[in-house]
């Protein structure tokens, strides 16, 4: 207990090691910093046969900096987050490693009216699931805000909502609900997929990613053929129509705004989040919201480790002088559904990395908040 101890107080003595350029990002840094990985690093002190005494040495920073690192490279090894919980960056990976990946996901049909029912089932780690059953169907399938939806919980062979009226069980690769103890329907898991997935980019259209470099971004890293996140466009822009594919991680064990939180900010000022916010309510803080402006009008989000898409017709504010004439307004279409339409931008959203509020052109920013969220086929088209 005394190293555990002691890691804590060089820790909080020497915040400055987990920072360091070029070893730890700065997005892992917070995260890290955080909910830092103590039992790791004091397994590979005992791993390396360090004792107190070598630990307050000189060299300390070092010592602790590469043991820092080691445990980084350990935990991305065993597909764990810095946070401790683990995560999946590739789909047949989740499939081969976790059972519960091929029970959640969506039950149903993609088509409008193609069933009265839908269900929306999310994975929270070790057999335990939700499952949203809409009215209608699914979202953008015969679902919407002025539906029934019902939350039940459980395993697979026994989901319920609160009041027990509402039960479901999965099998199959089926899902059967009942109401009231009478069969309601039985539906099939699909994966759905966006109408403009794999859109190539119109004639005069900037591409800004294809999956073979970073050259049109700052300080970007790839993933296999993926742009990660935590990065922002070379280029700058004023008006434009642009197209952005997303996925999103696989974080069963992982809620709310650590469940691989992104964003996608216009002109560096205005963000359409994010978030494996599969099966939620469809808030502005989930994906498809515009923060402190508007919630989507449907909660679109696949489920994790599909391929999703953005399109965006962007137009900036008009000035005349220093005088703002026009506000900025933007239609966002995720999955193929609209779910801002000619939205007028008031302000700029939380945390935007250009605040200001100007006619000035302005790049595209991926945040990343410590998450590994993935882009792909990315163009704009100016107009």
């Amino acid at each position: 207990m005394d190293k555990i101890f002691f890691i804590l107080e060089v820790l909080d003595k020497y915040p400055a090691i987990w920072k360091i350029e070029g070893v730890i990002s700065q997005n892992l840094t917070y995260r890290l910093f955080a909910k830092a990985n103590f039992w790791l690093i004091t397994q590979l002190i005992y791993f390396a046969n360090l004792s107190i005494s070598s630990l307050k040495s000189h060299n300390m920073k070092k010592t602790i900096l590469l043991i820092t690192s080691l445990s980084i490279v350990f935990n991305a090894a065993l597909g764990v987050k810095p946070g401790g919980k683990k995560e999946w960056l590739d789909y047949e990976d989740a499939k081969k490693d976790d059972p519960d990946f091929s029970i959640q996901g969506e039950y149903g049909s993609p088509k409008k009216g193609g069933a009265k029912w839908g269900v929306q089932v999310v994975a929270l780690g070790n057999g335990k699931f939700d499952a949203f059953i809409l009215e209608g169907g699914l979202p953008g399938a015969g679902w919407d805000r002025t539906k029934s939806r019902t939350k039940t919980s459980g395993t697979a062979a026994a989901l319920k909502s609160s009041d027990g009226k509402l039960t479901a069980v999965i099998e199959d690769g089926k899902i059967t609900v009942s109401n009231d103890g009478k069969k309601a329907a039985v539906l099939p898991r699909i994966e759905r997929e966006s109408p403009t997935l794999g859109q190539k980019a119109p004639k005069g259209a900037i591409i800004l990613f294809d999956g073979s470099n970073t050259d049109e971004w700052h300080n970007a890293k790839m993933y296999k053929d993926r742009l990660m996140a935590e990065t922002k466009s070379k280029r700058k822009f004023r008006d434009y129509q642009c197209h952005i594919e997303v996925m999103t991680t696989y974080e069963p064990f992982d809620r709310g705004q650590g469940r691989s939180n992104s964003g996608v900010y216009h002109q560096g000022r205005f963000e359409t989040q994010v978030l494996d916010s599969f099966g939620l309510e469809g808030r502005m803080n989930e994906f498809g919201g515009i923060y402190s402006i508007a919630a989507p009008k449907l909660n679109m989000c696949f489920p994790p480790l599909r391929w999703q898409t953005y399109d965006v017709d962007f137009a900036a504010a008009k000035f005349e002088g220093d005088k703002k004439v026009k506000n900025a307004f933007i239609t966002v279409r995720h999955n193929g559904v609209i779910i801002h339409d000619n939205q007028e931008l008031g302000h700029t959203t939380t945390a935007a990395p250009i605040r200001k509020y100007d006619d000035t052109p302005g790049f595209l920013y991926f945040q990343g908040h410590g998450n590994r969220v993935m882009y792909r086929n990315v163009w704009v088209l100016e107009k």
